[in-house]
């Protein structure tokens, strides 16, 4: 079972999410950001779901909801032909879900020390999961039920099933041992080996023994790192019989693990603790799970940072060839030492999905949150920056070159003009192997344009005023400030932008013309990927065209 689109609407910390383009192929789902990004709020939607699915096991819906008064939708598509929404508590399902279906961890499952000290002291059903936290805020207190049924399924097999010790321990044993070697290594005098477990009994805790080097270790004085570890996998091999065609969901298995380790414990759970029939979903912004991520073809990286969710959003699978998804590891202050020889372009909210597909050689490209952050790290810092074009004239564009030569602009509006170009168009309909009347749709987009010509007019000249081009420490009355904030010369370069829109001439029209908001209906740019339309020769090229226009000037 594998996840490949969600949509959550007022749900935690989101308003409007929608999570498109997961590839079926894909056995890992990184999610990446930093602290507070919403990250954890997509696995709580996860586990609301889950309780749901096994039959409204919570009545807390107003906990989930972002807004009280709003109702609250989820909605999520698999690729075995299963589609599900749940509106509150109500839900609807092209094909039933299998009550296991979802299993999920917290991040607060560290168990510091063994506490005990018999048998049978919690009730608990592994099949219905019942020993689950409720939120995915609480503690996660499964590992000591997970002690108690190994040490339950070794005792059965000794004396029901007449299983002998060799494999019994290899079940048990030599599995876990078999993963510490992958993950810790093999060094001698620190290779962590696993050797007894006795299980809790009279009144002393469970003896969990482990041998390193030459000493023996008791589970209490594991490093936090070890305990981490063993607790994962011993859940594994506690759970996964009841688990094999399931999404799993673990929040930030990357604590107290140096770059390294967190590079081999995903990769082995990934590659040797789950069946090809689950997918697994994890939280984190550790070097080493980005890498591993990165290198694998059956992961996807999916990046929540910067992302206003009050707003609706909508993410697709990172580019892994893009150095800009190690941003949210090192931080952007350090970009320049770690990418020396690089270009850092900053460019507008999700729009470095789009040009990391132009994979620029020596270049990466790092979201701001709006154009005027970009203008501040363009101002302040060594980076480049990448706009859109919005409401500027021609001859606004050249005086803002002169002053920010690294200070690149689009020649149309934003980066959706370029997508809904009618030439791009016409190259992807050819790939794609479909006709484009490349005149009609020209046409098309004249008519919309003459619709809402007018009512685009009437806020230009106050958006103008919006622009940071002016803002220096104090008004001076300098050239590119007057163009702006002087009421003549903003008036004067704003008609400009109105004979623009009043021309039928595509390329004059075209460059101001609000192609991310406007003109939606036509239908021949409906139902296209825009990660797509960023592939195209015709979309790299053009780009191009802006970034070596400023390298001449």
């Amino acid at each position: 079972m594998k996840i490949t689109e969600i949509h959550l609407q007022n749900f935690r910390r989101f308003t409007d999410l929608h999570i498109q383009n997961i590839p079926i192929t894909s056995k890992l789902v990184l999610v990446i950001g930093s602290n507070g990004s919403g990250k954890s709020s997509l696995f709580d939607a996860f586990e609301f779901l889950n309780k749901n699915i096994r039959a409204n096991e919570t009545n807390e819906l107003n906990y989930f909801k972002k807004i009280k008064e709003n109702p609250l939708d989820i909605s999520i598509k698999f690729d075995s032909d299963i589609n599900i929404t749940l509106s509150g508590f109500n839900i609807n399902q092209t094909k039933n879900l299998p009550k296991n279906s979802f299993y999920g961890r917290t991040s607060f499952r560290q168990i510091p020390r063994l506490t005990r000290t018999s048998l049978g002291q919690n009730k608990f059903d592994f099949e219905l999961d019942n020993d689950r936290p409720r939120f995915f805020i609480d503690k996660d207190n499964r590992f000591e039920n997970d002690l108690e049924n190994i040490t339950g399924k070794i005792l059965k097999a000794v004396f029901e099933e007449n299983t002998s010790s060799e494999a019994i321990k290899e079940k048990y044993l030599s599995k876990i041992n078999r993963a510490f070697e992958n993950i810790f290594g093999n060094k001698n005098g620190t290779k962590l080996q696993f050797t007894q477990i006795i299980p809790p009994l009279d009144g002393k805790v469970a003896q969990i023994i482990f041998k390193k080097g030459i000493s023996e270790i008791h589970y209490d004085y594991l490093s936090a790192g070890e305990k981490e570890v063993f607790n994962l996998l011993i859940n594994f091999i506690s759970r996964s019989d009841y688990y094999q065609d399931t999404i799993y969901f673990l929040d930030e298995m990357d604590l107290h693990l140096n770059t390294k380790i967190q590079y081999n414990l995903l990769k082995e759970i990934t590659e040797n603790w789950l069946s090809e029939n689950c997918q697994f979903w994890t939280i984190s912004h550790a070097l080493g799970f980005i890498e591993y991520a990165r290198e694998s073809e059956k992961a996807t990286i999916l990046d929540f940072d910067d992302l206003d969710f009050d707003l609706p959003q909508v993410i697709f699978p990172e580019n892994k060839e893009n150095p800009n998804i190690y941003e949210i590891a090192v931080g952007r202050d350090f970009l320049p030492s770690l990418f020396k020889n690089m270009s850092t372009y900053f460019v507008e909210r999700n729009d470095k999905v789009y040009y990391a597909n132009l994979n620029l050689e020596n270049s990466i490209f790092v979201s701001a949150n709006n154009r005027n952050q970009v203008f501040q790290q363009v101002q302040s810092t060594e980076f480049m920056g990448i706009v859109d074009r919005d409401f500027l004239s021609d001859e606004d564009i050249i005086e803002i070159k002169k002053k920010y030569q690294k200070l690149y602009i689009l020649n149309y509006y934003s980066i959706e003009n370029y997508f809904y170009h009618p030439d791009n168009l016409e190259e992807y309909y050819q790939k794609i192997g479909k006709n484009f009347d490349k005149k009609l749709y020209i046409n098309n987009l004249i008519n919309a344009k003459n619709q809402i010509k007018e009512n685009l007019k009437i806020n230009i000249k106050s958006i103008r005023f919006e622009y940071p081009y002016f803002k220096e420490p104090e008004f001076n009355e300098n050239s590119l400030q007057n163009r702006f904030k002087n009421k003549s010369e903003n008036e004067k370069e704003t008609f400009q932008i109105y004979q623009y829109l009043d021309s039928d001439n595509f390329e004059d029209f075209y460059k101001c013309l609000p192609m991310k908001d406007y003109c939606k209906q036509l239908s021949q740019r409906q139902n296209i990927s825009q990660i797509d339309l960023s592939k195209t020769n015709w979309f790299k090229n053009n780009i191009l065209i802006v970034l070596n226009g400023n390298k001449k000037q």
